[in-house]
């Protein structure tokens, strides 16, 4: 892994083949909620096929209503899951979606309330400190009792994990990639079939296609107010090169490093190949430009690459550095029962049911997701080239994980934005800022 020690705070995905949550999809979109879920008489799977997939069938399954809570980012993947369980079960799931930058918010509340849901799925980066609070109920013996336990993606479960029990399972898989418009890059004089191997060729890339000055279409796409965006995307040119975002225990950053700000250096020059309007985008839109067609290479949720429109004539490329190594950052979403639930066993049928053959191959990886299981990795719908530039990434990539990274990071009152902010609009990569800015995410890091 190019010369990357990884941490206890950074947990390598390892040999693992995975393709897949969420990102962290760390993207800000927002939804409305919905309760119940509905079920689309195109998702109404046979019970009797998922009975003899070898689907996990443990917990009880007697119709009861199990209420879920998830973030807006992994909506679409939730709603599959969802949609096939309750059309194969006498239970019934009720999702809520929640908006991202509400999520924090709204469990903090109910927990202070007693009012959690039964289930509750969010932003992996988010468990270590939920976990810690004592919002879930222990699920060790459950996972152990798992004939595929050792098979599940570990970094989820490592992040629930608190005082040597598990908390959480992995449930929407995500890592960020580069894509990239081959229409565009063909009209720019680029090879549509050579995307960028570094950082710098990406700019080179952006720069060409914003010069062809074809209307409402830019170069790159850059999500300015969206912090979790950037961890998602900058992070892993960090990596790549065989730096560190934090130390071992996630308690101090290292974001002001010498090779940290030639990343930023280049951040800070695509500014002028994205919309105007991308100062203000908090993520909600982050995408809808490439998926229009309108964008010649921005990072993107590798999740749901599957949701571009045919229409676009998409590449996908690792995310690469300024030496050009590669990494990824492997997030998504990890999910768990709540203490407050009164059907425990129920909502377990569902979380285990989630973990199964069926799901992982027939709901997941047909709709171009990353199961959550090495062993189901190489499945019969893992043809697509896209997927297997995903494939070849996800070993390389990281799960930074810290008891306050929400505030450290992703709030939209975190030091790491005021950081990105004065990168991008204010003084820049040179910025005497930026070594106080990096103290000053430490110290919410450390909780002082």
């Amino acid at each position: 892994m190019r010369n990357i020690q990884a941490p206890r705070a950074l947990l390598a995905l390892g040999s693992l083949a995975l393709v897949a949550v969420v990102g962290c999809s760390s993207t800000a979109a927002t939804a409305t909620p919905v309760t119940p879920t509905p079920v689309p008489s195109a998702a109404a799977a046979n019970p009797s096929v998922a009975a003899s997939a070898g689907v996990a069938e443990p917990g009880i399954d007697d119709g009861t209503r199990i209420s879920v809570w998830t973030r807006a980012s992994t909506q679409s993947q939730a709603q599959q899951l969802v949609a096939a369980y309750n059309a194969t079960h006498k239970n019934q799931v009720d999702m809520q979606i929640v908006p991202n930058d509400n999520m924090q918010a709204k469990v903090a509340a109910a927990a202070a309330a007693g009012s959690l849901p039964d289930i509750i799925s969010g932003d992996v980066v988010f468990m270590p400190n939920w976990a810690g609070q004592g919002l879930f109920t222990d699920i060790t013996a459950k996972v152990a009792a798992l004939s595929f336990a050792d098979k599940i993606v570990q970094g989820p479960i490592a992040a629930s994990t608190v005082g040597g029990k598990k908390y959480g399972l992995p449930f929407i898989m995500d890592l960020s990639v580069w894509v990239y418009n081959k229409d565009l890059f063909t009209k720019a004089g680029l090879d549509p079939n050579k995307p960028p191997t570094t950082l710098a060729e990406y700019q080179a890339d952006a720069d060409a296609i914003q010069k062809l000055g074809l209307k409402d279409t830019y170069g790159t796409e850059m999500p300015g107010q969206c912090f979790g965006c950037e961890v998602f995307t900058w992070w892993p040119s960090i990596w790549a090169d065989g730096q560190q975002v934090m130390n071992a225990d996630g308690t101090a950053a290292t974001l002001a490093t010498d090779e940290a700000k030639k990343v930023y250096a280049i951040e800070q020059a695509l500014v002028k190949d994205s919309s105007p309007t991308d100062k203000s985008e908090t993520g909600a839109t982050w995408v809808a430009g490439f998926q229009a067609g309108k964008v010649g290479i921005q990072p993107y949720p590798g999740s749901i690459v599957n949701a571009i429109p045919a229409t676009v004539n998409v590449g996908v490329a690792p995310i690469a550095g300024i030496n050009g190594g590669q990494s990824t950052f492997v997030g998504g979403d990890a999910i768990g029962i709540t203490s407050n639930s009164k059907h425990a066993d129920q909502a377990w049928n569902f979380l285990a049911w989630t973990m199964g053959d069926y799901a992982q191959t027939e709901i997941v990886a047909k709709n171009l997701g990353i199961p959550v299981r090495s062993d189901l990795a190489n499945n019969k719908y893992a043809t697509d080239p896209k997927i297997a530039t995903i494939n070849a990434v996800a070993a390389k990539g990281f799960t930074p994980l810290a008891k306050n990274f929400g505030a450290a990071y992703n709030d939209t009152a975190s030091p790491w934005g005021v950081m990105t902010r004065n990168v991008l609009y204010g003084e820049g990569a040179t910025s005497s800022k930026l070594s106080d800015q990096n103290d000053a995410i430490t110290k919410v890091l450390a909780g002082n």
